[in-house]
């Protein structure tokens, strides 16, 4: 008997202490989902309204039932948003956990709602009716990204500053036409978003285990009643699929590396060395020990919270790479991974829109800073060409030896007088103090696309109609 007592105390320990009942509490532990799928209890609600709708519908259920069905889910959806609902994790899941509390409430009937379902096709209904949903907010989202952007677009179409390649001064810019970039990324995301609501518009439910089901269901009927566009075409598929998911987590991921990119200017742009934007205090925080100091923290973040976004679409690629068809358990480990980057995304647009709309931009510095490391030496070696004739190889060549000479002497090409222009080149003549200026330089680029003040306007106006 002692011997009996010491290994029972000997197997709990090697269980560990969090599982002190042994292996049935880590299966416990490990099966239940419910500590996070209970954020889809109004799809799962939502789906089972629709799904006994049409059992009703179709004469596989009473009216009666069907009746009692609905009754009890509009009041179990009533005691979860008010807070007075109590999940068991002994259920597992959302679905167990509302079929027992429908049961308690109109007893017998609750047993008829399964019919012609699977809690397979049941899952993939309701993370894709999230998944969907979530698309949506983001659309919007995005929508009210652009629309800051262009607002100060509009505001800054002749705000001259530098363009930067390699982070080194290239040619100047306008701020405006800067802010257009990033109209252009997130308008790519937001059309990313749309093509995913498409593909994913397509109803799983009635695929059942998946195999679909002997019973006469109408899963047209359902589609139309959930808002999708027709039911999936092969129960196999369905309920193996997560590619919504995955594609809603690859979409997430680039637009989390385009606001990590934007962070990474907010937070080179607000040191004192540059002083091209101040943000405001609503999204900065002080130092602890520097009196002085002003941060960028949201921007900071938003750039961090890109790696938790990167992180939850490489754990659902290979959650999923190895999996047979159809449905494994490994897939309720899906949840979670798209859940946090939701969550992280929103944040991360959202301190965005509100840095972008309160953030000072400091116009003199920008343009002060416009003007240097030779910035217009693209603007002589096109003069070259186009008033004496030059190849632009040959222009190239001549502007190089301009721009050293102007480093030797310390001063910028606009500062070089005629003569030591003309000594380099005879063809030079004093025309070309016209194209020097960093005006000059923004104003000349009008091809399609450019930066000179009427194109970023140009390009204002064609986001506005289309946002």
């Amino acid at each position: 008997m002692a011997e009996s007592n010491t290994d029972t105390k000997s197997s709990n320990q090697m269980w560990g202490g969090r599982f002190a009942s042994g292996p049935d509490a880590i299966m416990e532990e490990i099966n239940a989902s419910i500590g996070f799928d209970k954020k889809l209890f109004a799809q799962d609600i939502r789906g089972s309204v629709a799904h006994a709708t049409m059992l009703a519908h179709q004469g596989i259920i009473s009216a009666e039932d069907k009746d009692k069905i609905v009754q009890g889910l509009n009041t179990i959806l009533s005691e979860i948003e008010s807070g007075n609902f109590e999940f068991s994790r002994r259920l597992e899941d959302i679905h167990m956990n509302i079929e027992a509390r429908l049961a308690t409430l109109i007893g017998p009937a609750a047993g008829r709602l399964h019919t012609a379902r699977s809690r397979n096709d049941q899952v993939a209904l309701d993370f894709r009716l999230w998944v969907k949903e979530e698309l949506e907010k983001t659309e919007r989202m995005l929508t009210s990204l652009i629309a800051a952007f262009l607002d100060r677009a509009e505001e800054h179409a002749e705000s001259v500053m530098p363009g930067f390649t390699h982070l080194q001064t290239a040619q100047p810019v306008t701020f405006g036409h800067h802010c257009m970039a990033y109209v252009e990324m997130f308008g790519r995301d937001r059309s990313r978003v749309r093509h995913a609501i498409e593909h994913l518009d397509e109803s799983p439910i009635g695929a059942a285990a998946l195999a679909g089901t002997g019973y006469p269901i109408d899963r047209h009927m359902t589609a139309k009643a959930l808002g999708f566009r027709e039911p999936t075409r092969n129960s196999i598929d369905t309920v193996s699929d997560r590619d919504f998911a995955i594609e809603f987590l690859s979409i997430a991921a680039i637009t989390g590396m385009h606001l990590s990119r934007l962070a990474e200017e907010i937070v080179i742009w607000s040191t004192p060395q540059f002083g091209f934007v101040r943000l405001s205090d609503a999204f900065s925080t002080g130092s602890s020990i520097m009196p002085q100091k002003k941060n960028p923290d949201a921007a900071e973040l938003v750039r961090a919270k890109t790696g938790r976004i990167n992180g939850s679409l490489i754990a659902l690629l290979t959650i999923m790479k190895g999996l047979p068809l159809a449905y494994s358990k490994d897939m309720q480990e899906d949840k979670e991974q798209v859940f946090d980057a939701a969550e992280s995304l929103e944040l991360a647009i959202a301190a965005m829109t509100g840095m972008v709309r309160d953030m000072t931009v400091n116009t003199q510095r920008m343009k002060a800073a416009a003007g240097s490391g030779f910035s217009t030496a693209t603007d002589l070696a096109d003069w070259l060409v186009r008033e004496a004739g030059l190849p632009f190889r040959d222009a190239h060549h001549v502007t190089g030896r301009a721009v050293a000479l102007a480093e030797s002497k310390g001063c910028d090409l606009a500062d070089l007088p005629l003569s030591d222009l003309q000594a380099i080149h005879s063809a030079i003549t004093d025309k070309v103090y016209d194209v020097l200026t960093v005006e000059a330089s923004v104003a000349s680029r009008k091809s399609f696309g450019g930066t000179a003040p009427s194109e970023v306007r140009r390009q204002i106006a064609f986001w506005r109609a289309r946002n």
